[in-house]
């Protein structure tokens, strides 16, 4: 068992607010698109997350390189007929990035839709 395993360190890590289990590349708002887009297919094309997302080719192409030099994403160049075309597919890591987020910001969630006691009571 490692210090990070024990009991203690289970406890501080549920005290935390759930904006600290957030990750700053998954989290923002694009990058977040992009993930959530490439969740729901097996890879997407760049055309297609570029007007889902209201971006520029070079806004775009920003994004895509740092989700894919985090390795969240793959990208693939090819041809569809005689256009070139760019695919990004989530990789395994982004799946479990993307799922980590998700259970932040559901937790975020719940503790403010969770009734808290009033502020005179010995549990605030």
């Amino acid at each position: 068992m490692s210090v990070e395993d024990s009991p203690a360190a289970c406890e501080e890590q549920e005290r935390l607010h759930p904006t600290r289990s957030l990750d700053d590349t998954v989290h923002q708002r694009v990058r977040l698109g992009i993930l959530t887009i490439a969740r729901e297919a097996d890879r997407v094309e760049f055309s297609f997350l570029k007007k889902q997302l209201a971006l520029t080719d070079g806004n775009l192409s920003r994004h895509l390189k740092v989700l894919e030099e985090s390795d969240l994403i793959t990208m693939e160049k090819g041809y569809a007929g005689r256009r070139p075309r760019t695919w990004i597919a989530l990789t395994r890591e982004g799946a479990q990035a993307l799922d980590a987020e998700l259970r932040a910001l559901r937790a975020l969630v719940l503790r403010l839709e969770t009734p808290r006691p009033a502020s005179g009571s010995p549990d605030a």
